[in-house]
């Protein structure tokens, strides 16, 4: 095989492993503690995974296997960086940043969610951002107040 096709492929593979960055959410970056801390556990984990990949031999394995790692570096730097730590709320008698808040739907189905940052909202797991348009929606509700999301309405039920 020639060499210079042997530089061809290479130059393939580093324009292959150039990975877009990830989007920075706009506006501020509110952390709870456990936001805070899930960050600086990713961020560990990105440097072991950058770290192991700078030791595989093969040029093209090392720049596949780095791509990743190193662009979660770069975003979670970033993150870590600007992160605003919100203490949590010092009352329940408002939703506020860090509530956790038990709602009431139209159909009669109740959730409960916790208010957190970007990076750290996962609904599935009952954590919900602030800049979504349900966390907007209830922010400065108290028990018993409804708030409008789009054509539904929901209840506040409960804040913890």
């Amino acid at each position: 095989m020639s060499v210079a096709f042997t530089k061809e492929d290479s130059a393939e593979t580093a324009a292959e492993t150039m990975l877009p960055e990830k989007p920075i959410p706009a506006g501020p970056n509110l952390v709870t503690t456990n936001g805070l801390a899930l960050l600086e556990r990713q961020l560990a984990e990105a440097t072991t995974a950058y770290e192991a990949a700078l030791a595989v031999e093969d040029i093209n394995e090392r720049r596949r296997q780095a791509a990743n790692p190193y662009r979660d570096l770069r975003y979670l730097n970033e993150r870590l960086r600007t992160a605003q730590l919100v203490p949590a709320p010092s009352s329940n008698d408002i939703v506020a940043f860090g509530s956790r808040v038990t709602i009431e739907r139209d159909d009669g189905r109740t959730q409960t969610f916790t208010i957190v940052g970007e990076d750290e909202a996962d609904p599935k797991a009952g954590t919900l951002s602030f800049g979504s348009p349900l966390a907007r929606a209830l922010m400065g509700k108290a028990v018993g107040d409804v708030a409008v999301l789009g054509e539904t309405e929901v209840e506040v039920v409960g804040i913890g």
